[in-house]
């Protein structure tokens, strides 16, 4: 870890942006109860939030070293699996389930992390690793055991939209990690948000045919608060902390992103957990806090 005399103020700031992260399902849920589709709402979303990138782009540094075409295709791909396709699937999946499960589902991405990296490049899974994978999946089985039993079919399809969420950004981040060092994390974050809210204004253009106007005003309110403090924000948060204290350290913080989806569904939406979903949500914190503590699960940044 980056040694810093501010360590306190990046592990708050790596929480901050947790919490906002997470608070995106919970104004998503909300969104549609004014019956606002995943596609329109994901495009308010992107839209609102592009102007953002575009300014913080043009008034950042550019990196000195030299870029390739190899490296801009392989930013274009990270970008559009990374945040136009994990949203996607992400807001297709809270159609089905509660918020509180869909952050339960994501928060298994570390994992995949571990699984990826081994087909793809090589690198062995640890004794503690594998541990971690099967803490984490007996976790999500233990959490989803009532839901499946109560809501059958449709609850699986959610869980499995969600899940494709959390397949899409762990290949981002086992493919993106050798790009960041080159475009900077702030420039290849916004590169890559540019990429995903541009994916999905041509989604839009190709498949919807209903109008962006005329829904509840509320939902135009939910989607500006969700693209500048639930995507915006968090997005730069996030990045700043990775970049002070490593990608392992920050994914320890992550796992509060569960219990803050949790919190903020019980009070928004008036949602519960049961006591085996509880349970459940505790195993899978506690597989990702073993991943996490293995310094061979990322490549440290800022070390």
């Amino acid at each position: 870890m980056k040694k810093s005399k501010a360590l306190p103020f990046v592990i708050l700031i790596g929480i901050l942006g947790v919490v906002l992260f997470s608070a995106k399902a919970v104004m998503v849920k909300l969104a549609y109860q004014y019956n606002v589709n995943p596609v329109n709402l994901l495009m308010f979303r992107m839209l609102f939030a592009l102007p953002f990138y575009i300014l913080v782009l043009l008034f950042t540094k550019k990196s000195t070293v030299k870029h390739t075409k190899k490296d801009y295709l392989w930013l274009v791909f990270f970008g559009f699996i990374g945040y136009y396709l994990a949203s996607y699937f992400d807001f297709l999946g809270l159609q089905y389930i509660k918020a509180s499960l869909e952050r339960i589902i994501l928060f298994i991405y570390p994992t995949i992390v571990l699984i990826l990296s081994r087909i793809f490049l090589k690198r062995p899974i640890t004794k503690i690793q594998l541990i971690a994978i099967l803490i984490s999946y007996l976790g999500i089985l233990v959490a989803f055991w009532d839901e499946v039993a109560l809501d059958g079919t449709e609850f699986l399809m959610g869980a499995g939209f969600i899940f494709l969420s959390a397949l899409t950004y762990a290949s981002y981040l086992t493919g993106s990690d050798w790009l960041i060092p080159k475009f900077g994390v702030v420039r290849f974050t916004s590169y890559a948000m540019i990429i995903s809210c541009l994916s999905v204004v041509i989604h839009y253009a190709l498949t919807e045919h209903t109008s962006l106007l005329g829904y509840h005003q509320n939902v135009y309110w939910l989607a500006i608060l969700m693209a500048i403090f639930s995507t915006v924000i968090p997005s730069y948060l996030v990045s700043y902390c990775i970049k002070e204290i490593g990608a392992s350290n920050f994914a320890i913080i992550a796992g509060l992103g569960p219990i803050s989806t949790i919190i903020l569904a019980s009070i928004f939406l008036g949602e519960s957990l049961t006591l085996l979903q509880f349970g459940g949500t505790v195993l899978v914190i506690v597989g990702i806090v073993l991943v996490s503590l293995n310094k061979s699960t990322y490549k440290k940044s800022g070390s």
